[in-house]
């Protein structure tokens, strides 16, 4: 584990000084769906704080066990790694979900539709801090991935934002699988582009969601605050 931490925090800093950018400008998130307990006390200890869980039950049950009380979203502690951890869902978002992800998680990835944002933030607690979120965008409008249409996510930000509870964030795609750099940041930087449009429109974001253990370079070259990484910190998965 402290081999794969420092790999991948050096594909990071690699990246970021070929584009002049500090390595502390882009947040591993630890995407540790299928990953044992054990396996995130080990990444807290190396300095992981954020973590990205996509199966809802099976997430609630490690927040509770590693937190031990999950009542109050926002003051949960993992005392395997001595501080607090943030968690995301990085998930396809349903509507019949949104309470527990409302409830207990730190960051949600995967708005795509309003009816999901107003559901996040009538449920989110009024004791927890805002909610944090990103627009999920499906920059390639592919059939079989969730995310908003590029030419709706203006409206989409606006009224998300304009919701007492959350705190929109940013942007997050899951593009087409490539294998040629070029075309991974192509993607990306279709994502960058909109990030920099609805910003010069008056949005107040900060936050891009994308990259992955394969792509992760390419999303850091286009401007990515937030990295997805999986299987390069903790192997293949358990269930593959």
């Amino acid at each position: 584990m402290a081999e794969n931490v420092r790999a991948v925090r050096e594909r990071i800093a690699a990246a970021a000084a070929e584009c002049g950018r500090s390595a502390d400008s882009v947040t591993i998130v630890a995407a540790s769906k299928a990953q044992p307990l054990t396996a995130i006390h080990a990444a807290a200890r190396l300095g992981i704080a954020h973590f990205g869980e996509s199966y809802l039950q099976e997430a609630l049950q490690k927040l509770a066990q590693a937190a031990g009380d999950t009542s109050a979203a926002g003051s949960r502690t993992d005392a395997g790694a001595g501080g607090r951890l943030t968690w995301h869902f990085i998930g396809q978002l349903q509507a019949n979900k949104t309470r527990p992800i409302a409830e207990h998680f730190d960051w949600v990835h995967s708005v795509d539709r309003l009816r999901l944002a107003q559901r996040l933030s009538a449920q989110r607690p009024y004791y927890a801090a805002p909610l944090n979120v990103c627009i999920q965008v499906n920059v390639a409008g592919e059939a079989s991935k969730a995310g908003a249409a590029p030419q709706d996510v203006q409206a989409l930000v606006a009224a998300a934002a304009a919701l007492p509870r959350l705190h929109v964030r940013g942007l997050m795609c899951l593009p087409p699988v490539e294998d040629a750099p070029a075309r991974q940041r192509h993607w990306f930087s279709e994502l960058r582009h909109l990030f920099e449009e609805l910003n010069s429109q008056g949005a107040s974001l900060d936050t891009l969601s994308m990259g992955m253990s394969a792509d992760l370079e390419a999303a850091v070259l286009e401007g990515a605050t937030l990295v997805r990484v999986g299987t390069a910190l903790f192997g293949p998965r358990p269930d593959h």
